[in-house]
């Protein structure tokens, strides 16, 4: 049930895409401000949880130090980020999977609370502009099985299944630039909100 301190939990950062839009390379570790992305968020994290998992699938040898688990995909056919949340759910040693894409650099403390904050039986979503961000959230691992069915069913989407599951709405400002995701070239270069 939500409550004042956040619960323990799980964190996932996705970076397990093909970087289309980053000309093939591994967006987790294009660096930004003399960092790879990843750094960003494990720095954002890490105090959150003992169990910090980065799903990859490549590289896996410079993730392992940003990460408690390596998770990769069952085929090798990059097929989107519900198959890293499937594995992220299945490897989780908490109750709860706090969700997180690994373009995300300016997240911070304030936005990860709010969504902690609401975990419980259902998932927790941010909401921006009539729209939902399923990659920005808080899964309880009890939901694995409909994931799963989902999944088995031909489901890719994250937030078409999301959806379905009565998720609590976090409200985000349009344009917040804590979810700016850096993944191309350009963003990289100048990022919404950079100082």
């Amino acid at each position: 049930m939500p409550g004042n301190a956040p619960l323990p939990c799980s964190v996932l950062l996705l970076a397990g895409g093909r970087g289309q839009r980053l000309g093939g390379r591994d967006k987790g570790l294009v660096e930004w401000r003399g960092r790879p992305l990843i750094a960003w968020l494990h720095a954002a994290t890490r105090g959150l949880t003992d169990d910090l998992i980065i799903s990859c699938n490549r590289n896996a040898e410079r993730y392992a130090q940003w990460a408690d688990q390596l998770v990769a995909d069952e085929s090798p056919d990059y097929p989107g980020p519900l198959a890293g949340i499937r594995a992220g759910l299945a490897a989780a040693r908490h109750a709860h999977l706090l969700v997180l894409p690994c373009d995300a650099p300016l997240v911070d403390a304030a936005l990860l609370d709010a969504l902690l904050r609401e975990a419980g039986d259902r998932p927790v979503m941010l909401h921006q502009g009539g729209f939902w961000e399923p990659l920005f959230s808080v899964l309880p691992r009890t939901l694995l099985p409909q994931i799963e069915h989902a999944w088995q069913s031909g489901e890719r989407s994250p937030q078409r299944i999301l959806r379905t599951l009565d998720p609590i709405a976090v409200e985000c400002p349009v344009g917040d630039p804590r979810l700016a995701n850096l993944n191309t070239p350009d963003l990289l270069e100048t990022p919404r909100g950079s100082a």
